[in-house]
């Protein structure tokens, strides 16, 4: 059994994305991710271009921009108001804020800062006007199982928990 990424292969990686300019590690994932290489469609074509041929062991360094994926950065998309206006349960730095325009269109908005008086949420990606680099590190690789390569990647007692998440699927 090969332990190289090729068609059919089961790969299980972790990943981290990194503002280039900082060198902070803006997000991750905890655990092991896992999917068939050539199957399942959740990465890039260039990401899954990068890890064809590679082993388990290897890390590649894959570079994009946040601007290109998720746009510029929108200031009108940046709101601050009096905290007394905003319902305790919202009072947190990195919360997650849904709102809804006059259309009824959902938006996620994250609490970026806030001090005695005021709290500023920001309805931008986080990643956008940014530089950054995807750090993918490969795990394992092995033969798929029929049925895994049927779900396009890991099976679990509740189906399919296949690989997922924009940082993953919309790096180009």
């Amino acid at each position: 059994m090969s332990d190289i990424i090729e068609d059919n292969k089961y790969v299980e990686l972790s990943y981290k994305i990194i503002d280039e300019k900082t060198g902070d590690v803006l997000t991750g994932v905890e655990y092991p991710l896992g999917y068939v290489h050539g199957i399942n469609e959740v990465l890039s074509e260039e990401v899954e271009a990068q890890l064809q041929g590679r082993r388990a062991g290897e890390t590649i360094e894959v570079p994009f921009s946040g601007t290109q994926i998720y746009g510029p950065r929108d200031e009108s998309l940046v709101f601050t108001d009096l905290i007394e206006n905003v319902p305790e349960e919202y009072r947190e730095i990195g919360m997650t804020i849904i709102m809804e325009n006059e259309k009824g269109e959902a938006k996620n908005f994250i609490v970026t800062r806030m001090d005695d008086k005021t709290l500023t949420v920001d309805g931008n990606n986080p990643l956008c006007g940014r530089e950054l680099l995807f750090v993918i590190e490969i795990l394992s690789v092995r033969d798929a199982t029929d049925e895994e390569i049927e779900a396009g990647g890991p099976i679990d007692d509740e189906g399919p928990d296949v690989l997922k998440g924009p940082a993953i699927n919309e790096i180009h």
